[in-house]
């Protein structure tokens, strides 16, 4: 006896068409024979479900399964699937014995039900599998970090979608059901470039280029955030280029901006500016580059 078609789709018998449809289809995508070449038992499941379906994905053909059962005339229509679902025994009645007893009841010539049950199975195609696309999609790194719409056209169809906050790059955002024959979309994103934010994992990294005499000093100075505000920043005296001043919480979900300092020195620093220079290498003697690791003979 073949199984309940809904304990092979598990599916319960108030499921919705699409609910039975949704099941059809996700097994259908995970037991189909491309996805399984040589595994005797996932196609023998296949064809169980594509018979299933057959029965249950059929307004007509699920309304008379309801109402006979395992005593109608569904036996045969199991994991073979290749056979007429509607034929075999019916009980212990066979299909012309009961097409006799209905043309007895209605006084005419018989019912052919065999016949007329084959008719549709001439006519039912095998569904082709689900099958799940991906496509690259281009997203902004302030929408990438708080969230938002983003517009996107698939397949000439312009869709909404919604991004996450904190979306890293080659994320995958799922569209179910938007695939190839009722399989899913997966959006890859590819975070564009920032004209003056970098990302490091939820940090956010903003270079600040200072003045010689701001690094000798200290000073503070105004940056932005990546969501349109500004931020003050304190600099120390005496920082050094490459120095990376913290401001918590300030980055992507919980992250930190890092405030990466750059020193920046006049290409034409004129006579004065020299003579300053000169000054100050004799005020503070030093040799940077004295604990360095190489030496040369």
């Amino acid at each position: 006896m073949p199984r309940d078609p809904y304990e092979v789709l598990g599916v319960g018998k108030k499921a919705s068409a699409e609910e039975i449809k949704q099941a059809y289809r996700k097994l259908a995508r995970q037991l189909h024979p491309d996805r399984n070449p040589g595994e005797k038992q996932a196609e023998t499941k296949f064809k169980e479900v594509q018979a299933a379906y057959e029965i249950l994905g059929d307004k007509e053909k699920k309304g008379q399964y309801d109402q006979f059962g395992f005593a109608g005339p569904w036996q045969g229509s199991g994991a073979g699937g290749g056979g007429n679902p509607f034929s075999g025994n019916f009980g212990n009645i066979n299909m012309e014995d009961l097409s006799r007893a209905f043309g007895q009841m209605g006084g005419g010539g018989g019912v052919d039900f065999d016949s007329m049950f084959q008719r549709g199975k001439r006519h039912s195609r095998r569904q082709p599998a689900p099958e799940d696309l991906q496509i690259e999609v281009e997203i902004p790194l302030e929408m990438a970090a708080a969230g938002g719409k983003l517009s996107v056209e698939i397949q000439g169809k312009a869709l909404q979608v919604s991004i996450p906050a904190g979306l890293r790059e080659g994320g995958k955002i799922r569209l179910q059901g938007q695939g190839r024959n009722g399989g899913d979309l997966y959006l890859v994103s590819r975070i564009l470039p920032h004209p003056y934010f970098s990302r490091e994992e939820n940090n956010l990294v903003l270079e600040v280029p200072i003045t010689i005499s701001e690094a000798l000093l200290g000073t503070k100075v105004d940056v932005p955030s990546l969501g349109g505000g500004r931020l003050g920043v304190k600099i120390p005296a005496g920082v050094s280029s490459g120095t990376r001043l913290r401001l918590r919480g300030k980055g992507i979900e919980g992250g930190d901006l890092l405030v990466q300092i750059k020193i920046s020195v006049p290409a034409s620093p004129g006579e004065a500016g020299i003579k300053l220079a000169e000054e100050f290498s004799r005020a503070f003697p030093q040799d940077p580059r004295s604990g360095l690791p190489w030496k040369f003979s």
